[in-house]
């Protein structure tokens, strides 16, 4: 019997980064069974962890998933609706082949989507999601017999496993005595179950909004500064020593200082590298998209910076390479702690923003202000793939002198102050550009200089 193919066209991406769509539109049961089962073909059997977030449509495709799984001879280990980087470390842990997380991260609620990880517990690299899409379009008979089925597992406590590697990398003592009143939004996802007990047990006093593990999400679900009104609001109410923002999926964070400003996502992973930095010293490793303030915070303990592409798996990767001992991107608010595991976690971060408030005695609003920060700015420039190919290929040979990173897209940096990213994008017909200087008015100049410039390649 030959698998049947499904066009992906309209909103459906497949990316390194897994298969995302609009439920019951680009993204139906019947895809999400043809992609599981090539997933099957492709970690060959074994162990499969899967599970989801929160979303209405989580159970319907985890369905698909398991029927899809036992299909081709896996067994699929049910570990619910937890965090996307508890399925990873339960990867780890059973020595799985493989997981899948139904989860679409930070996307609306009509949105879904699979995202596939590999037998290192980290999600696929380009070459490996490149391989499983081949599989995928080859209509091979690959479904065993039935006597070959394997039966369906479940993780009891899967979160455990997850709580246990943090606490065994932080100072719990001395987050403990410091009894901070700690605000959290959950978003109405995976982190919903899991953030107030995780907190009370570093011996905060915890004040949850947005805690029903329902997936309706009563604010639009990327922790950014624009959707954390409602969590200043509860930590000026309760005199919060700092609040916590956590997506659908639990993997990016934001942060609201004590006096109720929320902080730019790329400011969370400043803080966090400065604080592991201030303890252990090591290389760091960011993608191409973080603030240069990362990079200044390095310098000041004499510690190295190396950028990656975009993507948790290729920053993630760079740091197994470079031996960092903490990275992340700053671009959506991702921290990389290795230690406790090598991917995108909101919990370890909590962790690590408690432990340095603990450990220096501080408030988050001085740490905030002894640190170095920039102001960014980003604008859309509609221009089709060739045309944006071409024009990174011109600013390369055009900026030369200056030394740009060109591994994804171009990045220049013009001094100590400014830089600019120019990236073409992977799923619409434009290139991205994002500046970022020391004022509001240098960054503006230097966006608007530039968007005159690219209208000018494009001409040529």
């Amino acid at each position: 019997m030959s698998r049947k193919k499904h066009n992906i066209t309209g909103d459906l991406k497949v990316s390194v980064s897994g298969v995302r769509g609009i439920v019951g539109e680009s993204l139906t049961p019947g895809l999400v069974a043809g992609f599981t089962t090539a997933f099957g073909q492709y970690v060959g059997g074994g162990k499969v962890i899967v599970g989801r977030d929160t979303r209405p449509s989580g159970a319907m495709l985890e369905h698909a998933v398991i029927a899809s799984l036992l299909a081709v001879g896996c067994q699929p280990v049910l570990a619910g609706v937890v965090p996307t980087p508890t399925v990873q470390m339960l990867v780890d842990k059973y020595r799985a082949s493989g997981g899948v997380v139904i989860s679409a991260s930070h996307n609306p609620v009509e949105w879904n989507a699979l995202k596939f990880i590999g037998a290192s517990g980290t999600f696929l690299n380009y070459n490996e999601a490149a391989e499983l899409q081949d599989i995928y379009n080859q209509p091979d008979n690959i479904y065993v017999a039935e006597h070959d089925y394997r039966n369906i597992r479940y993780v009891e406590d899967p979160f455990e496993v997850h709580r246990k590697r943090i606490f065994s990398k932080i100072d719990v003592d001395a987050i403990r005595n410091a009894r901070f009143k700690v605000a959290v939004d959950c978003c109405n996802g995976a982190g919903a179950l899991f953030a107030r007990s995780f907190l009370e047990a570093l011996g905060c006093e915890v004040f949850t909004i947005n805690d029903q593990p329902d997936g309706i999400f009563r604010r639009n679900p990327e922790p950014v500064p624009e959707n954390m009104q409602e969590l200043s609001r509860t930590v000026l109410e309760y005199h919060c020593d700092i609040g916590f923002a956590q997506d659908p999926d639990a993997d990016r964070i934001g942060v609201v200082r004590s006096n109720g400003e929320a902080l730019s996502e790329q400011s969370v992973l400043v803080l966090a590298v400065d604080h592991v930095l201030s303890g252990t010293n090591g290389n760091v490793v960011v993608n191409i998209q973080t603030t240069k303030a990362v990079e200044d915070v390095a310098a000041s303990y004499n510690c190295a910076t190396y950028y990656s592409k975009v993507g948790e798996i290729n920053v993630s990767g760079l740091m197994r390479q470079k031996h960092a001992v903490i990275g992340g991107e700053g671009s959506s608010g991702g921290v990389i702690y290795p230690d406790v595991y090598p991917c995108r976690d909101s919990f370890t971060a909590m962790a690590l923003m408690l432990e340095m408030l603990a450990m220096s005695g501080a408030s988050i609003d001085d740490i905030v202000e002894s640190l170095p920060m920039y102001v960014s700015v980003s604008r859309k420039f509609k221009c089709d793939v060739g045309n944006a190919r071409n024009i990174v290929r011109k600013l390369k040979v055009r900026y030369r002198e200056l030394n740009p990173i060109t591994i994804d897209g171009i990045r220049i940096n013009f001094s100590r102050d400014a830089w600019i990213l120019v990236r073409p994008s992977n799923t619409e017909p434009v290139i991205r550009l994002y500046v970022e200087a020391r004022t509001q008015e240098q960054a503006h100049e230097l966006l608007e200089n530039f968007v005159a410039e690219l209208e000018e390649l494009r001409k040529a």
